[in-house]
């Protein structure tokens, strides 16, 4: 089945012909690794995850790279200010890699908490400063670099007389400077917007390493150059990463790779939009900030409950990755009851009774081939999840008796149920409410019990009294011929 994928230069649709020999080389940018996985770490890691499992589904070998930037993200922005890290460390009296490697862990927790399957290779930028060293020499060497106080800066007037600075973004170096703000440091650069390759560490700056120009340290963009050659070679297939790392970081990206490598270095880029809340971009002046445990254990002032780390995961599935996605609560429980209704399904599906001469094998077929097509439909996930819940109707049909389907309607039933809820889209029963599914089916089969024996005695008063109670509480309760079956709403 062929794969189509969005290309941000060419702002188009375009068939994927993978070009990395033996496999798909898949690069995303990984965390900055100062603080708590927030909720604008989930959807990066739940789309490329998904991206990752469909390959691998449909045959293709797949090397995921994710990097983890312990060095070089400053507190400004690319060039000035202190790193994060290096300022967490600080104030906290820790070795700067102790703060990395905690918050590592952390964001790793937190990832396998949502379902996405670890990378390949998880490089850390710390651990690469040698590569960085000899791209910094590659790009002074063929003129399109300076040093400066110690600093090494990459020339972006001369690269955009030669090249096109903006080949991704759609900017103009006009553009660039207009939104170029004046910072300290400035007059080391030829221009306010040349970016730097590495930097001169100050006396009090903790994270340091010798090179020819200085003890420095390398700058953002540099560490996702140079591992992604190390690990995927000079030219690789995908590129992933946030909509606001198209610029500058991954146009920053371009540019030194055309110079060290000969070419861009990428085949095709994939950006992710970003997650709003109530309308608003996430950030700590809104008092929206979210972590990802806050989001889990429902204590952050916003949330009204806590949700399980499958139904966040669901949730951002149900738009499409290119998409806005506006986060708050009722969106939330919305996906919740969405969840309950197709997981419920995927639950019955083998257990579905079937009748001799039924046979929807061409239906069941169509919905699978549509539920591909959109997947491999630059990832639609959307539309992939509206017709697996035309499947879930269908088995709903066959449990209350409305419709009849044969034993291999069922056995394709319940095989694109896992080919696609659970291997592709990693949708799978959350272990971590496993103990409060068991308390509520206790609960019900109490009730139920109760209601059973009210209709024995013909107490229809109590019985009806019991169904409408739990009607109320969201649960729903339907009466067959081999005794009651329930469900949350």
């Amino acid at each position: 089945m062929n794969i189509y994928l969005y290309n941000t230069i060419s702002r188009t649709k375009e068939l994927f012909k993978p070009i990395t020999e033996g496999y798909v080389g898949l690069y995303v940018c990984g965390p900055t690794v100062y603080g708590d996985a927030h909720l604008g770490h989930a959807r990066p890691g739940v789309t490329y995850d998904v991206l990752v499992r469909l390959l691998r589904k449909l045959g293709y070998k797949v090397r995921y790279v994710r990097n983890i930037t312990d060095v070089g993200h400053l507190e400004h922005d690319a060039d000035e200010g202190e790193d994060k890290i290096a300022k967490k460390a600080r104030l906290e009296a820790l070795e700067p890699m102790e703060v990395a490697q905690f918050y590592t862990l952390r964001y790793q927790e937190a990832m396998k908490k949502l379902g996405v399957l670890p990378p390949s290779i998880e490089p850390r930028a710390s651990g690469h400063i040698i590569e960085q060293i000899e791209l910094v020499k590659k790009i002074l060497d063929a003129g399109y670099a300076y040093i400066s106080n110690g600093s090494v800066y990459f020339d972006v007037v001369k690269y955009n007389k030669n090249y096109h600075y903006g080949v991704l973004s759609g900017r103009n170096l006009d553009d660039t400077v207009e939104n170029t703000r004046a910072l300290d440091g400035q007059d080391d650069k030829r221009s306010p917007f040349d970016f730097a390759l590495w930097k001169k560490a100050a006396p009090e700056h903790i994270m340091r390493w010798p090179s020819p120009w200085s003890d420095g340290f390398p700058g953002w963009h540099l560490e996702c150059s140079a591992m992604s050659e190390k690990y995927l070679g000079k030219t690789f297939d995908i590129h992933g990463g946030g909509m606001d790392l198209m610029f500058p970081h991954h146009e920053c990206e371009i540019a030194q790779n055309t110079i060290s490598r000969g070419n861009s270095g990428v085949h095709y880029w994939m950006h992710n939009n970003m997650i709003t809340i109530d309308g608003k971009k996430m950030g700590k002046s809104y008092n929206n900030f979210i972590t990802l445990d806050q989001l889990f254990e429902g204590t952050h002032p916003i949330l009204q409950q806590p949700y399980s780390p499958v139904t966040v995961r669901f949730f951002i599935l149900q738009a499409h990755y290119r998409g806005t996605l506006d986060f708050s609560n009722d969106a939330l429980q919305a996906a919740e009851k969405g969840l309950r209704r197709l997981m419920a399904a995927v639950k019955d599906a083998p257990k579905l009774e079937t009748a001799s001469g039924a046979d929807h094998s061409e239906e069941i077929a169509n919905f699978r081939e549509k539920i591909f097509e959109a997947l491999c439909d630059d990832l639609n996930t959307p539309i992939a999840i509206s017709y697996l819940f035309e499947v879930v109707k269908m088995v709903n049909s066959v449990k209350d008796k409305s419709l009849k389907i044969g034993e291999k309607d069922r056995d394709a039933i319940v095989s694109l149920f896992n080919d696609v809820v659970t291997d592709i889209l990693g949708l799978v029963d959350d272990g971590a409410s496993s103990s409060d599914t068991k308390i509520l089916e206790g609960l019900m089969e109490m009730i139920l019990e109760n209601r059973r024996e009210a209709k024995v005695a013909k107490d229809w008063a109590k019985s009806d009294a019991i169904r409408d109670r739990l009607k109320q509480l969201g649960i729903s309760i339907k009466d067959t011929k081999d005794g009651c079956e329930w469900a949350v709403n």
